[in-house]
């Protein structure tokens, strides 16, 4: 996939989790997306930096990061259980 078509998937990420916050009425809806796309780049960065401690650690691929940008935390949680049973 070119460098672009990953970086409209950031973008569109963003503007989706945007757009939900806006409705669901939150104050400021851009920094709410942020720190939702934000959450899931650094649990998945904090899982693979103390893979050294846990001996657990999650490939880096683009599926996996967009499945922690869009998924975040939970996302995160959900790549490390599908690792435990596969």
């Amino acid at each position: 996939m070119p460098w672009w078509g990953i970086a409209a998937l950031f973008a569109g990420t963003f503007v989706v989790f945007a757009l939900v916050h806006a409705l669901s009425k939150n104050k400021h809806p851009f920094k709410r997306a942020l720190l939702s796309v934000g959450s899931g780049l650094l649990t998945l960065s904090g899982v693979n930096l103390l893979s050294g401690f846990t001996g657990v650690t999650i490939p880096v691929s683009l599926l996996s990061i967009l499945t922690a940008v869009m998924g975040g935390v939970p996302g995160v949680t959900l790549l490390l259980f599908l690792n435990l049973i596969f």
